[in-house]
């Protein structure tokens, strides 16, 4: 019987109720170990919003100092001079165009001026010509070669802090004289230690902790808007 033969035989609820599947740790290949727990779609719904409420009060509680002392360091290069690069994988690629976004653009502050901010996610030509010339790993090391310059700030996005092309661009950043922010979650290492400032969400799902990044990302404008738009 298919897992859609058993929901059947359950009731014919799919816009009411949510079954989730989930294999147990002693799942093995070829047989069934599927269990089903059943919430109203409600529940679901509220389940997710209470984590990542509790995820946003861990970060007032245990962050709000690191959050500003990364903002800080923005705000002083930007200041100074120097541009900002992000980069990420997946979600936090999209998180990176996002904040990118926010300072080229306009965040809440219309008045201000243009910020030099510049995600290494976006440009497919560049992506797909590093990954097949020189792997996937280097597609970010390498524009932080050709890109980045001493003051600069990268901030790199990882919600498991192992992502090898990530690491490979805060090594090289590091090289080059830029200052380095890791944005990570769980334990977050190795990213964490091996930059500048890290901020690492009290969270172990990467959807609490990637909604979490873009918090960070918004108070981060926040900031410039407040600190260098004066």
């Amino acid at each position: 019987m298919t897992v859609n033969d058993k929901l059947k035989l359950i009731g014919h609820y799919y816009s009411t109720r949510i079954y989730a599947n989930f294999r147990g740790p002693t799942h093995q290949r070829g047989t069934n170990s599927l269990k089903f727990v059943s919430l109203t779609s409600f529940e679901a719904l509220q389940r997710s919003l209470d984590e990542h409420l509790e995820t946003v009060q861990s970060l007032i509680r245990t962050k709000l100092s690191d959050i500003e002392a990364t903002g800080e360091m923005i705000c002083a290069a930007l200041s100074n001079g120097h541009k900002i690069l992000l980069c990420g994988n997946g979600g936090s690629a999209a998180d990176a165009q996002h904040i990118a976004a926010e300072l080229v653009g306009v965040y809440e502050e219309r008045h201000r001026k243009s910020w030099p901010a510049i995600a290494l996610t976006t440009d497919t030509s560049a992506l797909t010509a590093i990954s097949n010339d020189f792997g996937y790993e280097a597609v970010f090391e390498r524009q932080v070669t050709g890109l980045a310059q001493r003051g600069d700030v990268l901030i790199a996005l990882s919600t498991s802090g192992k992502s090898p092309n990530i690491l490979r661009a805060v090594k090289k950043a590091s090289e080059l004289g830029c200052q380095t922010i890791g944005l990570t979650g769980g334990e977050g290492e190795p990213l964490a230690s091996q930059c500048d400032l890290s901020l690492i969400v009290p969270a172990s799902r990467t959807s609490r902790i990637q909604e979490a990044h873009i918090t960070i990302g918004h108070l981060w404008c926040e900031l410039v808007d407040l600190m260098v738009s004066q």
